[in-house]
């Protein structure tokens, strides 16, 4: 199924350019109101843009409720990884770590995209919200290693030994 069409992404891309300059309140009436033209046709966006816009403007209760709608309406693709990247944050800050990682360690294995590194952060920060810092520095490392300008090889190297390391001593 292909997603809502360009134009309707681009005004969708202007909103979410407009969340600093517009109250919570109107922000959200605002992607209420964009989300009610496509939400027939692709609910999943629609539930994962509402839910975005609640969790960017301060009610993560109601954000990961909608996340999880999306996620039930078999939103796939570019928008379901960063749905989960933004549903595990959203967990991790409401205190339910373990379950981001759940979600996580699933979508990794899942595919690979260019959304690898983002969920990788995500994962290594709800790692050291679960008592696992070292593990959460190897991943960090290893997403980091492919960017560095040099020193890639041994960066990764010292990276897969950290968390292999920290996985061997439980944490």
């Amino acid at each position: 199924m292909t997603g809502p069409a360009p134009e309707w992404e681009k005004r969708l891309e202007a909103l979410w350019g407009s969340l600093d300059e517009l109250p919570a309140e109107e922000f959200r009436a605002r992607m209420a109101e964009l989300t009610a033209e496509i939400a027939e046709d692709h609910p999943g966006t629609a539930y994962h843009e509402l839910g975005g816009a609640e969790d960017s403007t301060g009610r993560p209760e109601q954000a990961a409720e909608l996340y999880a709608r999306a996620i039930g309406a078999g939103l796939e693709g570019t928008r379901r990884r960063r749905l989960t990247v933004q549903l595990a944050s959203t967990l991790r800050n409401l205190g339910r770590p373990q379950e981001g990682r759940d979600l996580l360690t699933a979508e990794l294995a899942r595919a690979s995209d260019e959304l690898d590194d983002a969920l990788t952060a995500c994962l290594a920060l709800v790692l050291v919200d679960l008592g696992r810092p070292k593990e959460a520095a190897g991943l960090a490392l290893g997403a980091l290693a492919p960017h560095l300008p040099r020193y890639n090889r041994s960066m990764a190297a010292y990276a897969r030994i950290i968390t292999e390391e920290a996985r061997a001593c439980g944490g």
